[in-house]
């Protein structure tokens, strides 16, 4: 009961900080039942005086920076989910700044030594203050002596105290107020508020385990490594915890500073190019890709090569999608809108209700304007945006995996285009994309692709005796509870089975027989 009573307080405070700051402005009314459209007008009443003319921060933005760190997050997160909030509010919400300010060093060396077991003159030797502060950690610059005698420089990134805690009360209130949004307006369930929150508090607990972050930090190095012109900094194993996360320091100049680019010799042009081509090699090539590249966390190396920091947000693409997402771009490109209606249909977001011509009809109507601009107005991110918005039209169910994707290249495309205005994202995005397709639907591909189907069937008919052990308790649990006609249902069953064996070694043929046309 007081912890109820707790978080309909705290749940109070969030709608009175939102209604002061004008948050509320952003609701749509049109779907809003009668008795929360009057909440909704009591609630606009409390707006400070003004605050619709304030200059520089968004409503939500202000909001969210006088709730605290977890709403900051909280925001950040729901910035990538534009089909819940908006794009409006998504927009803004992309502007919230996680920066708050440093605790002390005496603290991190604490926590350092505790979770390493040594002072922390045995690990490093050298240990500055914090360089950089958020709401989960803060970075330190450290220094190392190697066995050649050599100085070399590490950054140091130290998990906040109590942080953890925070956040568990943070998102108990949450979990509270979905749930009472889900009680006064049930309409409100499509946009899944409870889901929402546990998708939050799954993405936190992770970005909360730096074990976790430097794990994703030594994948992305490892599918990137043949990638001339982009790297991951090196995770220090034997100096990272859950909660300290050592790695190469980059020593470099972050892409937001492109007057110090050019005047640093580097190719500004060459660098947006490679940030976009980076981020598509990542998404369609690998499946794995940084879904937090704004230009703080990208530099510019001395010797002009791209690289990340900060891999606490990922994002992954199975095959499916990676197909999906290569096949729609190069539609685009090649302005064969069919095929991008068609790879819809086939990847299952489109019902198969709908016409396939209706759906390319609707397609041309987002293509067709672009080829009749300059490259360099023609935004590849904003063509994906209007493609979800036409693909709602349709039913096309929302997918969460690629509504991260989408909003990624938003930002990835506005970091390509501050250092290049002009730049043409087509055709930079067009050879990683018919590297990728000629790779993976070639015949190299299909040969690949054929192995994975027989592997499938492998295991099916590994798994056969034990489906039978299955199906055969069942038999003797409906026995036991007195079902009347245990024999029929064993018949059922052991004809099931032969047909699945059959069925198995049917596939097994037609596996082995597009193996044999694929080597021809």
């Amino acid at each position: 009961m007081l912890g109820a009573l707790f978080h309909f307080v705290r749940g109070a405070h969030v709608g009175f900080v939102l209604a002061r700051e004008g948050g509320l402005a952003l609701i749509d009314t049109a779907e809003l039942p009668p008795h929360l459209r009057l909440a909704l007008k009591v609630g606009r009443s409390l707006e400070r005086r003004g605050v619709a003319k304030d200059a520089g921060a968004s409503p939500l933005e202000r909001a969210l920076t006088r709730l605290g760190p977890s709403y900051v997050k909280f925001g950040q997160f729901l910035a990538t989910r534009p089909d819940i909030v908006g794009m409006a509010a998504a927009r803004d919400l992309e502007r919230l700044q996680d920066r708050v300010p440093p605790f002390p060093q005496g603290v991190a060396i604490r926590a350092i030594e505790q979770d390493l077991g040594k002072p922390i003159g045995v690990l490093f030797a050298s240990f500055s203050e914090p360089v950089a502060a958020a709401s989960i950690a803060q970075v330190h610059k450290a220094q190392v002596l190697d066995a050649d005698g050599t100085l070399r420089p590490l950054a140091v990134k130290v998990m906040r105290p109590g942080v953890r805690a925070q956040f568990a009360r943070e998102l108990q209130a949450m979990r509270f107020m979905a749930g009472i949004v889900h009680a006064l307006w049930p309409e409100a369930e499509r946009l899944r508020p409870r889901e929402v929150v546990e998708t939050l508090a799954r993405s936190v607990m992770m970005e909360m385990d730096l074990r976790l972050e430097a794990a994703a930090m030594s994948e992305l190095a490892e599918n990137t490594k043949a990638d001339d012109d982009f790297r991951v900094p090196r995770p220090e194993w034997e100096l990272t915890s859950r909660n300290i996360l050592t790695s190469e320091w980059i020593d470099g100049i972050r892409l937001s500073d492109r007057a110090r680019i050019v005047a640093e010799g580097h190719d500004a042009k060459a660098l947006g190019r490679s940030v976009i081509q980076s981020f598509l090699r990542q998404a369609i090539r690998d499946g794995f890709f940084h879904a937090d590249m704004h230009p703080g966390n990208l530099f510019v190396d001395r010797s002009g090569c791209l690289t990340a920091v900060d891999f606490g947000i990922m994002g992954r693409l199975g095959l499916p999608e990676r197909r999906f997402l290569a096949e729609i771009l190069l539609g685009f490109i090649t302005r064969d809108y069919r095929r991008v209606a068609q790879v819809h249909f086939e990847a299952g977001y489109v019902p198969r209700h709908h016409s396939v011509d209706d759906f390319a009809q609707a397609i041309r109507a987002i293509g067709e304007p672009i080829h009749q601009r300059p490259a360099d107005e023609i935004s590849m991110a904003k063509v994906l945006t209007l493609l979800f918005d036409v693909t709602a039209l349709f039913d096309m169910s929302t997918r969460t995996e690629l509504v991260m994707l989408q909003k990624t290249m938003v930002v990835v495309e506005g970091v390509a285009r501050s250092l290049d205005p002009h730049l043409d994202m087509w055709t930079g995005a067009e050879p990683v994309v018919k590297s990728w397709i000629a790779r993976n639907l070639g015949p190299l591909g299909r040969i690949e692709g054929a192995g994975r189907a027989a592997m499938t069937l492998s295991d099916v008919v590994s798994d056969l005796p034990d489906i039978a052990q299955r199906v055969r308790r069942i038999m003797v649990r409906l026995d036991e509870e007195g079902a009347r006609d245990v024999r029929a249902l064993e018949r059922i069953a052991k004809a099931e089975k032969r047909r699945a064996v059959w069925s198995t070694l049917a596939l097994w043929t037609i596996a082995l027989g597009a193996l044999v046309l694929a080597f021809k």
